[in-house]
């Protein structure tokens, strides 16, 4: 960095008011349109075809982009300027990922069995039961019916647990991380352990 250039602002605090409210408008345009980009490419991409005889695979398919989504986001966020809103970002990002992902496995599960739930599920039908079981409302007007699909929500909502315990947990962790070391010029900001 060049002398007598600022530091990168790297607290929302640190902003005068218009900057700030710029960046927690770019967050949440960043936001809406990476949620557009996830439910949009859910309804028009053909799921149709997707039987349910390969759920397990699927599943261990929707965990590993969760957790390759997250980890990305976790690095963009250790090297974001303001990373506070970055975690905001990552967090909506690896939610909508996780939520489509297991539509599309609910999906896949319906249309290989149309008995895997109380009614065949289409792309709305697959996302709300995905949402509600997420939420844990589960209003019972969808219900799994076979062993393996009660496994699969079983997981999704242990899975649920991880993402909104562990994963926001980490997410800020990794925001604040990023912000104490310039706060601090580099120092490290934990108190010394008591002798």
């Amino acid at each position: 960095m060049e002398q007598g250039t600022p530091a990168p602002a790297l607290r929302l605090a640190d902003l005068d008011p218009a900057q700030r409210q710029r960046a927690i408008a770019r967050a949440g345009a960043t936001i809406v349109v990476a949620w557009t980009l996830i439910i949009g490419a859910f309804f028009t991409l053909p799921f149709d075809h997707l039987t349910g005889e390969r759920s397990l695979v699927r599943l261990s398919v929707v965990v590993a982009l969760v957790a390759a989504v997250f980890l990305w986001q976790i690095r963009r966020i250790s090297t974001a300027e303001l990373p506070e809103l970055r975690a905001v970002e990552a967090l909506g990002i690896v939610i909508a990922v996780f939520l489509i992902g297991f539509s599309v496995v609910y999906l896949s599960m319906s249309h290989g069995s149309p008995a895997t739930f109380t009614q065949r599920l289409d792309h709305a039908q697959a996302l709300y039961f995905t949402v509600s079981v997420f939420s844990t409302v589960g209003f019972g007007d969808i219900t799994p019916r076979t062993d393996p699909a009660r496994l699969v929500v079983a997981a999704q909502m242990l899975l649920d647990l991880a993402v909104i315990g562990l994963v926001v947990r980490m997410i800020f962790t990794a925001a604040r991380s990023r912000i104490a070391p310039a706060q601090t010029g580099g120092r490290d900001s934990r108190p010394a352990p008591a002798e």
